[in-house]
């Protein structure tokens, strides 16, 4: 993942997560991420997550469709796990396009999102990301834009 602050090499979880790995790779193939931004920049005491994946910008987008699928108990959201975004009254493990990377020690959620996979190299972009100054109505909007200029999916 190519951003303004520079790269994040993510392995997805295929084998953890099928389904959701499977519709983050279809929507990397079609261009879907690219030139969209992390709108999304939570650090209310500390360092917690960053959003992106919205088309909107704003939080309320997604690609027109969803997957679910419900992450195993006892999963959690430690530096560098990639998981997807859903609001509070949809189902566990429900995503659609939004994804967010940890970047506290331990983000202490509940285990209701599924995850996408972990940041392999690039953690001191994860860093750079968060350090970006925030405000707007929620407090968690970047005041400069951070950008995902291009994202490639590569089989190894």
């Amino acid at each position: 993942m190519s951003t303004s602050c520079g790269e994040i090499d993510i392995q997805l979880a295929v084998g953890h997560s099928p389904r959701t790995a499977s519709s983050f790779a279809y929507l990397v193939r079609r261009g879907f991420y690219d030139g969209l931004t992390f709108h999304r920049i939570s650090h209310p005491n500390g360092d917690f997550v960053i959003q992106g994946g919205d088309p909107r910008g704003d939080g309320s987008g997604g690609p027109g469709y969803r997957v679910v699928e419900a992450p195993p108990p006892g999963t959690r959201y430690t530096r560098g796990v990639v998981a997807m975004a859903k609001t509070m009254s949809e189902p566990a493990g429900a995503s659609g396009s939004q994804f967010y990377i940890v970047t506290a020690q331990d983000a202490m959620l509940p285990p209701d999102y599924a995850v996408l996979g972990h940041v392999i190299a690039g953690d001191e972009i994860l860093s750079r990301i968060a350090a970006v100054p925030t405000g707007g109505p929620t407090g968690q909007q970047p005041l400069m834009p951070v950008v995902i200029e291009k994202v490639v999916v590569q089989q190894s």
